[in-house]
């Protein structure tokens, strides 16, 4: 009878110090554009209006936790590593604001533009992969088309597959990854756009 008296106690205390242990606090992060102011412009021509967007990513990211994998593909969600704001808008805004950036003589405008009027070429991102393997990569799988806007006519279209290499498995240096990604990313889009025929 004692022994289960003791065992009775034993178990109380430990759901006791179960119970009072400190929740560890929630990091929140988000995704920032380019650090570069955007250019002037070097004419009076008339600027492109380009939309960017709809963007479309995957289920299995667009959450508020930051997700990664291991190396069996097994998925993690951080519960106490999440996202600050929406990920598709946020990855859309920054999108957005490097491309700007990077072309001055184009007004880039995040979808939905309709409150801007039409666009002279709109963008479609279907990013199919953007997340992260601890200590070892981030990644970005994506396929994107550029539409003329007037004719609903497809011009352009293409692929992109990058990986930033990561030096540890802390989630700021894969948030700072995931930025870099984005940046080349937008570099990718820029120039396709820059070669399309002048109007």
């Amino acid at each position: 009878m004692l022994n289960k008296y003791l065992n009775g106690l034993t178990l109380c205390a430990s759901f006791l110090l179960t119970a009072c242990a400190p929740t560890p606090p929630t990091n929140f992060y988000t995704l920032e554009a380019l650090n570069q102011p955007v250019g002037s412009s070097t004419t009076s021509a008339k600027k492109r209006l380009i939309g960017l967007g709809p963007l479309s990513l995957p289920a299995l990211v667009d959450r508020k936790q930051i997700v990664t994998r291991d190396e069996n593909n097994a998925i993690q969600m951080a519960e106490f590593h999440q996202w600050a704001a929406p990920l598709k808008d946020n990855v859309l805004s920054v999108l957005s604001k490097n491309m700007a950036a990077l072309q001055p003589n184009v007004i880039v405008r995040a979808y939905p533009w309709s409150v801007y009027g039409e666009m002279d070429y709109r963008v479609i991102i279907d990013i199919s992969r953007f997340d992260s393997q601890l200590g070892k990569s981030a990644n970005l799988e994506a396929n994107w088309v550029i539409m003329e806007e007037k004719n609903h006519t497809i011009i352009g279209n293409g692929q992109t597959n990058i990986q930033q290499p990561l030096n540890d498995a802390n989630y700021q240096t894969i948030v700072q990854a995931q930025n870099k990604l984005l940046s080349e990313f937008s570099r990718q889009l820029s120039v396709a756009l820059q070669q399309l025929p002048q109007k």
